[in-house]
């Protein structure tokens, strides 16, 4: 019987919204030591054929590495026949893709090889104030801020835009956030050996991954921020983990638990506080109360009430353009190395904006043009930035972008996946505070209640409950011995 080498790929949301809280637990699990759980295991020679046929016989029953059970057999004594070749050893590895330039989504996978050895975390110099601080205050301090800096990043860089998009059109912000960032991650994974994508296959995923996750991403969200403020569009796009559910159950059946449905009603709720005015949502509440109310839908995209005045809206378009691109996730992936996906997403989706931008041109009008022509409108619009707003954008992209998903790749790829999935709910605090402190924005109460409850929403959604671990028992098995062939004999 052989025993196939695991290879196996768990989606694990580092996302500031979309985590996936029972990622660590799933990496544990991965991990086998020489010692088996509860009494030794006993057997007679009349038992074990074996002791490679009673790993193979074990491991189809218990999933437990074959390796690991030769090894207890073996060291037992009950071993009389030759055995196997032990497979490869394999470790567990973290990979991190950058979905929508907000968050990351990360995945285990179990690759060949020995593990290699991570530095201490209490080591000297900065890697061991990383990783977990010297045991000063000082230490400590510059641990933390490290672990929440990729959150405090996402949050601030929306509060940048919303500076900078005054001064230019909504298209080309997103570019510049997105450009500068790919292009850095794609020279850096060039110059690490990461293997460049190859096939036509990897390539369309790459460019349906930066059409969905970057340029509509990115298109709406600075739309968004030109008519509502930045922390209450940072709380909506915190809601796309509530799409991610309901796309994850349709395509790949994963099944939602009763807090899970119940986090999908919460987050409905959540939404409709952050969107509709207070007077309005109370106004609505009355009506439903006394069987009055009738629904009314928007005035169509343009005017005055039309949909496409309502910033609230461009960042649930967001949402829903990042959730459709965590979900791609799994699939690129499959072809590409997830920093290359990572880079070459930003890269194409930068330059996707950009033509749109320079059609669309800087009073919003589209028009066909030959490419002097688009040229020349791009730089008319970079021609409104100023020495300030360039700054910011360098922060935008560079610190961001690139820099947060190194950050929240370096820590994740160490062991703090868990650690910073329970930090996500920062990022629209850091917005909220930065947009406070910058453009004197303010949430309302029913704003920062619904923003309370749709975060909520969120932690239900992704909320994954410890496995129980059942009491040690002595394992009984019991290989049944190769029974005498008969044989006919003529006499």
């Amino acid at each position: 019987m052989a025993l196939a080498r695991l290879h196996r790929r768990s989606l694990c949301s580092g996302h500031k919204a979309s985590t996936d809280f029972g990622c660590h637990a799933r990496k544990q699990r991965h991990v086998l030591g020489p010692q088996l759980p509860g009494p030794a295991l006993r057997a007679t020679p009349d038992d074990l054929i074996n002791a490679s046929q009673a790993a193979d016989l074990l491991a189809s029953h218990a999933h437990l590495g074959k390796s690991t059970l030769q090894h207890f057999a073996q060291t037992s004594g009950l071993g009389t026949g030759p055995t196997h070749d032990s497979p490869p050893a394999t470790h567990t590895e973290v990979v991190c893709t950058l979905s929508g330039l907000d968050g990351v989504q990360c995945m285990l996978e179990e690759v060949e090889g020995e593990e290699p050895q991570l530095a201490s975390s209490t080591g000297s110099g900065m890697e061991g104030l990383m990783q977990g601080g010297d045991g000063t205050l000082l230490g400590q301090l510059l641990h933390t801020a490290f672990l929440i800096s990729p959150f405090a990043l996402w949050g601030t860089s929306m509060v940048a835009m919303k500076g900078v998009v005054a001064h230019t059109t909504p298209l080309l912000l997103g570019s510049l956030r997105l450009l500068p960032a790919g292009l850095l991650l794609v020279a850096w994974a060039a110059s690490t050996g990461r293997a460049q994508p190859k096939t036509l296959t990897a390539w369309a995923w790459i460019l349906a991954f930066a059409l969905a996750d970057g340029a509509c991403f990115q298109g709406f969200l600075a739309e968004g921020l030109t008519k509502t403020s930045a922390g209450l569009g940072s709380v909506i796009i915190d809601s796309q983990p509530l799409t991610v559910a309901i796309l994850a159950s349709v395509l790949f059946g994963e099944r939602l638990n009763a807090v899970g449905v119940f986090g999908l009603v919460l987050g409905v709720l959540g939404l409709c506080m952050l969107e509709l005015p207070g007077d309005s949502l109370a106004e609505t509440v009355s009506l439903i109360a006394s069987g009055a109310w009738r629904p009314e839908l928007p005035s169509g995209l343009g005017g005055e009430g039309g949909l496409a005045n309502s910033g609230e809206f461009w960042m649930l378009l967001a949402a829903q353009s990042m959730a459709i691109g965590t979900v791609m996730v799994r699939y690129v992936t499959k072809h590409v190395d997830p920093v290359i996906a990572t880079g070459w997403h930003m890269v194409l989706g930068g330059i996707v904006l950009s033509v749109v931008a320079a059609a669309q041109g800087a009073d919003g009008s589209f028009a066909a043009a030959p490419p002097a022509e688009l040229a020349a409108s791009f730089g008319e619009q970079l021609t409104h930035l100023s020495a300030e707003d360039w700054a910011a954008m360098a922060y935008v992209s560079v610190l961001g972008g690139a820099v947060s998903y190194g950050a929240f790749f370096y820590q994740a790829s160490r062991g703090s996946l868990t650690a910073l999935s329970s930090l996500t709910f920062l990022t629209p605090v850091f917005a909220s505070l930065g947009g406070f402190y910058a453009f004197g924005e303010m949430l309302s109460p029913m704003q920062l209640l619904g923003g309370l409850v749709t975060l909520s929403a969120v932690w239900a959604i992704n909320h994954k409950p410890a496995p129980l671990q059942p009491a040690a028992t002595p394992a009984t098995v019991r290989v049944e011995a190769p029974q005498p062939v008969q044989q006919s004999v003529r006499k």
